[in-house]
């Protein structure tokens, strides 16, 4: 007799980068050499200090529980960190520290989300947002944004998307996919909403020109800000991050924590004090870098053919618009994988509104981006002649479109 699975499971979507990321892989145990372009992991070491930190805390024994809200230490570091970027005073006691930022995302939905509860998301989207929404029995409601507008957000749009049994609205800055920095009237005027702001904060740090991050902290007590390490300070493996939170929201969250995760790893969280008193400087380099590719990625692409109609402000991606190459995002990153070995991000895994994208990271270095670009300039044109032959079938003929209105 077959198992049977709970019902919410099937309202989990898959994570599309990882399907396009495992597809390499196996392409890679095949033989093939695969320039990795679909997933956001940084190309950069982890701070020095910080592998030597966690390598510090294992070997004097640091391998056990600790408080389910995290060290002290690194409560008071976050803290720290987090008003000397934002101007923003925070309590070490708002924070809770999670195995990566996902973990904090959970925590806080479990927190504001009951079945039929409404959360609005900005689209596109990071895919786990609906994904952990539905999961919890919630309903997610997209606020479309448009490439034309930096892609951000509408507060009077947001207003009108309000419901009986919306609950939060997610903001998402710098954002993934698109890169955009929502600036602080935009923040502002969310927060004025009447409704907790969940703010993804994990790019900030990686922001470009004159782009600035608000964070939802200056504009409201009562937001929850997630962050962590993973982009930031390139640790993606260590699975740290943390909420800043409401005070009323901590007990809750500490004991969801306790049954859920217990605690977060012990020299993990020694890193992590040790990456942000001295990592500084490693975030200053890759944001050096980040800026020189995310240029020499546009100017590429554009010239390839692909519509960017604005520069990315912060984060490390960029979603381009590749519809004269084909209208069926997973499609064509799946063929674009097999012909040239590129992995990408097809645009439909951050929503419906990003169909027809493709998202690229530029988390590689400068060497595989030029290769993964000629690499491209060897496929597309088949792939562009293919699009506007097919748009010339569908086409109805002049001769068509005469009799037709003779008719009418």
């Amino acid at each position: 007799m077959p198992h049977r699975f709970a019902a919410r499971v099937e309202s989990i979507r898959p994570f599309l980068a990882m399907e396009v990321l495992e597809r390499a892989f196996a392409m890679e145990r095949e033989g093939a050499r695969v320039i990795h372009l679909e997933v956001g992991e940084p190309d950069f070491p982890a701070p020095s200090a910080a592998v030597a930190a966690c390598v510090r805390a294992l070997e004097q024994g640091e391998t056990h529980y600790t408080d389910s809200r995290g060290l002290l230490e690194l409560r008071e570091a976050i803290a720290s960190d987090h008003a000397r970027r934002f101007g923003v005073s925070v309590e070490p006691g708002n924070v809770i520290v999670t195995g990566g930022t996902s973990a904090a995302m959970l925590l806080v939905f479990s927190l504001l989300v009951d079945p039929g509860d409404e959360v609005i998301l900005g689209a596109p989207h990071y895919p786990c947002y609906p994904n952990v929404v539905r999961l919890l029995g919630g309903v997610p409601v997209t606020v479309p944004t448009r490439a034309e507008e930096g892609w951000r957000l509408d507060v009077d749009v947001v207003r009108r998307a309000i419901g009986p049994r919306t609950r939060a609205i997610v903001v998402s800055s710098p954002a993934n996919p698109t890169g955009a920095v929502q600036d602080r009237a935009t923040v502002a005027g969310l927060a004025s909403l009447g409704l907790p702001l969940v703010s993804d904060e994990i790019y900030d740090g990686l922001v470009y020109g004159d782009a600035r991050v608000t964070s939802a902290l200056e504009v409201s007590e009562d937001a929850y800000v997630l962050d962590g390490f993973s982009k930031r300070y390139a640790m993606t493996g260590f699975r740290l991050g943390y909420a800043i939170v409401p005070k009323p929201a901590l007990r809750p969250l500490q004991v969801m924590q306790q049954n859920l995760f217990i605690s977060t790893n012990h020299f993990v969280q020694r890193a992590g004090i040790a990456a942000l008193r001295e990592g500084g400087p490693h975030v200053a380099l890759m944001r050096e870098a980040y800026a020189r590719r995310r240029d020499l990625l546009v100017d590429g692409l554009r010239r390839l053919g692909f519509r960017v109609p604005v520069v990315p402000e912060g984060a490390f991606y960029v979603f381009a618009d590749a519809r004269a190459f084909g209208s069926d995002s997973l499609a064509l990153a799946f063929e674009i994988l097999e012909r040239a070995h590129v992995g990408t991000t097809p645009g439909i895994d951050f929503g419906a509104e990003g169909e027809g994208f493709l998202r690229f990271c530029y988390a590689a270095s400068e060497e595989s981006l030029r290769e993964a670009l000629a690499r491209l300039a060897d496929v597309l044109p088949s792939l562009s002649a293919r699009r506007a032959a097919s748009e010339a079938r569908s086409e109805p003929k002049a001769s068509e479109v005469h009799q037709a209105s003779e008719r009418g």
